[in-house]
């Protein structure tokens, strides 16, 4: 029980590492590119994550997913338990879940 104090201390020199570290690596290109709207900052994290000096042909595939990502429709649970196709799937994830939560294996 007395070392309890240097067991809870011992994540400070994770966290210290981390603070020193980060300021110096670069964000992630998906991120300038999308959120930020940044192609330049994004390119160069491009050329820094691969190595290599033409990353157009990256930058236009995350451009592209974006895109689709946006016209994708998203359905409800009640759609999702209507479509054949997935209705078991569906069914039994739910009742899996359900089974992890009432038999306390999560708390284990």
């Amino acid at each position: 029980e007395s070392r309890w104090p240097y067991l809870f201390g011992a994540i400070i020199v994770p966290s210290l590492i981390q603070v020193v570290i980060l300021p110096f690596l670069p964000e992630s290109p998906r991120y300038l590119l999308l959120e930020k709207h940044n192609t330049t900052k994004a390119e160069k994290a491009f050329q820094t994550f691969l190595g290599k000096d033409d990353v157009s042909h990256e930058v236009e595939e995350v451009l592209t997913e974006s895109r689709v990502q946006r016209n994708t429709k998203l359905l409800s649970i009640l759609q999702l338990l209507r479509t054949r196709a997935v209705r078991w799937q569906v069914i039994t994830v739910v009742v899996t879940m359900g089974c992890y939560q009432l038999c306390g294996l999560n708390a284990v």
